[in-house]
């Protein structure tokens, strides 16, 4: 009893004027199980009205406020109980009445269950206001209704409940229900914004067999326009029919094809304006077709200017032209740059200094940024387009010479013009600058024009570090003509003389053109010069050397019938080696520079003497009839071979020509005039022949008698 007594005391010290009518432990019972009462009587109510608009689907006209409100009240009246029975006051409740302590424990529960309660009444009431803003149309309150409902049934906000509350939520009947709810009544408010933007913002495509007719039609009513566009583009719609339609239909056709826009904005009246886009299907043949790139950014414009009424703000960082950006942006930049501005780089130096692209291209993305289509710190695609310009632009030009230079490479030799027709040999011998007279082919004076006009184009707007965008074309361009036409014209050169002596007076035509511009921008001018003369020298010696080769084969059949007789074989065979020279003369004599058609007839024709001589000088004994024969023979070599120059006196550059001369002289000639002409090694004969030589002919011409030892005894 004496430690009743203390308990009881503090109970009754805890609930004594407190206020509530709880001044004892029995008050407060008897307080509690009212409150406890009413509560289960209200869940019962609450909980049919949940089951009937969320499980049973039947028919019940009460309002969810009157329920919220008998809510409120009982949680008021729980809260004022736990405040008078407190953290204390219930511990000593433990020990004095267990009956009690459990009852506020179950208060506890019960107002964690009026919560939920509170919760889905919340909800239902939710949806009777979206039913009463639907009746009204008013989208944005629709809409700001049914975003509060997605925070209720699916958000995480502690504001709106506890996460105690919101996991018994998850678990009840009417969970599900509320979802499904929900799900109809946001896709029900989109299709009515998507209906009312579709009336607003009409989009029509009519396609022909070769052709289409885009037309977009946007109403001029901007409060009406806004108010659906802020409603329709929220974060969880998906604008990606609007999307492939502008690009599928407008911005792809814009860049790609020729199209003829109409813009309008006195349409029914001026309540709209209007965009019509008419462009052909068929894919263009050819980049001719390429639509300007002005025009291409004229009616990128004009598109933007038609839709620039849906582009409202939806958020603090969002607009509708950002949204729709973000959709198509990365295919609508790539194709831009790829197939519009790139190829809209300047070709000339004329165009690059009338050239506007760079300032253009910086207005249009200027343009884009202030339209939130696209964010240029981090959409850099025009941005880098216009830093790599200049490398754009010198490719691009490298690549039209270089394409130029390929195609005039192609064309055939064969098509010769005459150049410097008045520089003479005797001119150019005193004068090294001059480019002798000859012939060269019309590619190659093309080439060197193209040239001409790289070396002659305008510097003055160069690159921003400077550097000359046409340094190192013209040594590029020679070092592929060097290395491409050998290639090219291989067939050619090989078996026709004339090619070979074309390509190398083109060689030496680039050669002079180069060394007459050392002051302009030509990259390793002298080793290109050199390369120039080398190569040309090469495949025109190589021609030359096969001209030998055939004089040397048809003098393989130069033999004697016998010892007594020259026969008719040799002569013929004569004959044929300075017809052969003769064709040859034909081709070579008004293409090659004089000096070098001397020098290589020289040089072929001493080819064909020298085997000649050494032909004679291996007979071993020559008849009277024979030397005869031989003299006459050689008579038509010196007869016809000054024939084969424009200047018959040239022929004495022949190395053997004087050789030959004295051997006919010696086959007319007595046993003492040849020793005269020898002169104990001091006449003209030593000029051209060996002691060997002269005592052979005089064995083969002369008999052997003390005359013609005591002649050998002279030749020395």
């Amino acid at each position: 009893m004496e430690k009743v007594a203390p308990r009881i005391k503090v109970l009754e010290e805890a609930f004594d004027g407190n206020g509530n009518g709880c001044g004892s432990v029995e008050a407060t019972q008897s307080a509690i199980l009212k409150v406890l009462t009413r509560v289960n009587r209200f869940q019962v109510r609450a909980r049919k009205h949940i089951d009937d608009n969320y499980v049973e689907f039947m028919p019940n006209h009460t309002s969810p406020d009157t329920y919220l409100e008998e809510s409120a009240s009982l949680t008021r009246e729980i809260h004022d109980l736990l405040e008078t029975v407190g953290s204390e006051g219930l511990g000593a409740l433990d020990e004095a009445n267990a009956k009690l302590a459990d009852s506020g424990r179950q208060l506890r529960e019960i107002l964690l269950g009026l919560r939920v309660s509170e919760h889905v009444l919340k909800i239902d009431d939710l949806f009777r206001c979206v039913e009463e803003a639907k009746t009204t149309k008013d989208f944005l309150v629709t809409l700001d209704l049914v975003g509060r409902l997605w925070e209720f049934i699916y958000g995480d906000d502690s504001s709106v409940a506890t996460p105690e509350v919101r996991r018994i939520f998850n678990t009840l009947d009417c969970y599900e229900t509320c979802k499904v709810k929900y799900h109809c009544q946001a896709y029900l408010l989109e299709q009515s914004l998507q209906e009312r933007f579709d009336r607003l913002v009409q989009l029509q495509c009519k396609s022909f067999p070769t052709s289409r007719c885009v037309t977009l039609q946007v109403s001029r009513d901007q409060a009406q326009l806004q108010d659906i566009v802020q409603a329709l583009f929220q974060e969880h719609y998906n604008p990606a029919r609007l999307c492939e339609f502008l690009m599928d239909n407008c911005i792809e056709p814009l860049i790609l094809r020729p199209v003829m826009a109409e813009y309008s904005e006195d349409v029914d009246g001026g309540s709209h304006v209007r965009l019509s886009l008419s462009y052909a299907t068929k894919e263009p043949s050819s980049a001719q077709l390429r639509p300007n790139y002005k025009q291409v950014l004229d009616h990128f414009r004009l598109l933007l200017q038609t839709l620039a009424g849906i582009n409202s703000s939806v958020s603090r960082e969002k607009h509708v032209f950002s949204i729709i950006g973000d959709h198509v942006k990365d295919k609508m930049l790539q194709l831009l740059v790829d197939e519009c501005l790139k190829p809209a780089v300047p070709e000339t130096m004329e165009e690059y200094q009338s050239s506007t692209l760079c300032e253009d291209v910086t207005q249009f993305e200027q343009l884009l940024a202030d339209s939130f289509l696209i964010n240029p710190e981090q959409d850099r695609a025009l941005g880098q387009f216009v830093e790599q310009y200049e490398t754009y632009y010198r490719n691009r030009l490298f690549s039209r010479v270089l394409e130029t230079a390929r195609e005039i490479i192609q064309r055939d030799l064969q098509d010769m013009v005459l150049v410097a027709p008045n520089n003479l040999s005797t001119e150019v011998a005193s004068d090294p600058f001059l480019f002798p007279r000859c012939m060269i082919s019309k590619s190659a004076q093309d080439f060197v024009k193209l040239m001409d006009r790289v070396v002659r184009q305008p510097t003055e707007k160069q690159g921003e570090d400077g550097a000359d965008p046409l340094a190192g074309i013209v040594s590029v361009m020679l070092h592929t003509y060097i290395n491409e036409v050998p290639k090219v014209h291989r067939k050619l050169l090989d078996s026709i003389p004339q090619q070979a002596v074309l390509f190398h007076n083109n060689c030496l035509y680039m050669t002079h053109w180069v060394a007459q511009h050392a002051d302009k921008r030509i990259e390793s001018m002298a080793a290109l010069a050199k390369t120039l003369q080398v190569t040309g020298q090469q495949h025109f010696r190589v021609q030359v050397n096969y001209q030998a080769s055939i004089l040397m084969d048809i003098m393989q059949g130069f033999e004697f019938e016998s010892p007594h007789t020259l026969g008719s074989n040799p002569l013929k065979l004569v004959r044929q080696c300075l017809r052969q020279l003769e064709l040859l003369k034909n081709v070579w004599a008004n293409v090659l520079p004089e000096t070098v058609y001397n020098a290589t007839f020289c040089e072929l024709i001493n080819t064909f003497v020298a085997e000649l001589i050494r032909r004679v000088l291996t007979l071993r004994d020559i008849s009277a009839t024979m030397a005869c024969e031989l003299s006459d023979l050689i008579d038509v070599v010196l007869q016809r071979a000054p024939t084969l120059f424009r200047e018959p006196n040239e022929v004495v550059q022949v190395f053997s020509w004087l050789k030959l001369q004295q051997l006919k002289a010696m086959m007319n000639a007595s046993l003492k005039e040849i020793t005269e002409l020898w002169c104990d090694g001091a006449g003209p004969l030593t000029a051209s022949y060996k002691s060997d030589e002269i005592r052979h002919l005089i064995r083969a011409l002369f008999q052997d008698t003390d005359r013609r030892a005591k002649a050998m005894t002279q030749i020395v």
